[in-house]
C-alpha cells in the first residue's frame, strides 16, 4: 500500500513540474492535459484523481506555491499578530525580514518557468491574489506609514516595494544577461537585498520615519 502511495506522489509531482513547463512556455489554452502527462510520463486519470481537470490543475499550482510560501513564513514569523499592535521599530524590524526572507525564497525556491507562469497570470484580469504573506505585507506597510491599506499610496508602495524585490528576475536580460550567469549567485542575492534596504530606508526618510 505504502509503495502504490509513493509512486502516485512520484506521479503527482511529475505531473506538477510538466504543467509548469507547459503552461508557461504555451499558455493555458495551448497546453492540453494528454500532453502534460506525456511530458510527465504519467496515466491521464490522475489528473481527475488528484485534481478534476486542467482548470483546477492550473489552480493547484497556485495554491500549491501559496501554501509553501505561507508555511516558509511561519518558520521565522506570526502573521496572526497584527502589525498596528507592534511598535514603530518592531513593524520596520518585521518589514525588513519579510523583505530578507522573500528574496531568499523568490531566488532560491521558485523554478525559472513557475516564475514565468506568476506573470503571467499577473495579466488576467480576472486574477485575485490570495497569498496571506502578501495580504500582511500591504497591512504592515500601511501601520508603518500610518495609512489605510486600501489606500493608493499603500497600494502602490507595496507594489513598488515589491517590483525591488522582482525586478532582477523579470529583466533577467539586464540582470543574469550582462553578467553572463545562468543562476543568481549568493552574492548577487546578498546585492539584492542590500538595494532593497536602501529603497525602504529612503522610502522611510523621506516619510521622516525615524528607525
Amino acid at each position: 500500500m505504502k509503495k502504490n502511495k509513493n509512486k502516485d506522489e512520484d506521479s503527482k509531482k511529475r505531473i506538477l513540474e510538466a504543467a509548469i513547463k507547459l503552461f508557461a512556455t504555451k499558455g493555458f489554452e495551448g497546453t492540453s492535459i494528454r500532453e502534460i502527462c506525456k511530458n510527465a510520463d504519467a496515466n491521464i486519470c490522475m489528473i481527475s484523481y488528484y485534481w478534476g481537470g486542467k482548470k483546477e490543475l492550473y489552480q493547484g499550482i497556485l495554491d500549491d506555491l501559496i501554501e509553501k510560501q505561507t508555511e516558509y513564513a511561519k518558520k521565522f514569523m506570526d502573521i496572526s499578530t497584527k502589525p498596528a499592535n507592534l511598535s514603530k521599530k518592531e513593524q520596520i524590524d518585521i518589514l525588513f525580514l519579510m523583505l530578507d526572507k522573500a528574496i531568499d525564497f523568490l531566488y532560491s525556491r521558485i523554478s525559472q518557468e513557475l516564475f514565468i507562469l506568476l506573470l503571467q497570470e499577473q495579466q488576467n484580469k480576472n486574477f485575485a491574489p490570495n497569498s496571506p504573506m502578501l495580504s500582511y505585507l500591504r497591512t504592515l506597510i500601511a501601520a508603518i506609514f500610518e495609512k489605510d491599506e486600501s489606500e493608493q499610496e499603500i497600494i502602490f508602495k507595496a507594489v513598488f516595494i515589491m517590483s525591488q524585490v522582482n525586478s532582477p528576475r523579470i529583466l533577467m536580460a539586464f540582470s543574469l544577461g550582462l553578467l553572463g550567469q545562468d543562476n543568481f549567485t549568493q552574492k548577487d542575492i546578498a546585492m539584492i537585498k542590500s538595494n532593497v534596504k536602501l529603497y525602504i530606508k529612503a522610502l522611510l526618510e523621506d516619510s521622516h520615519i525615524k528607525y
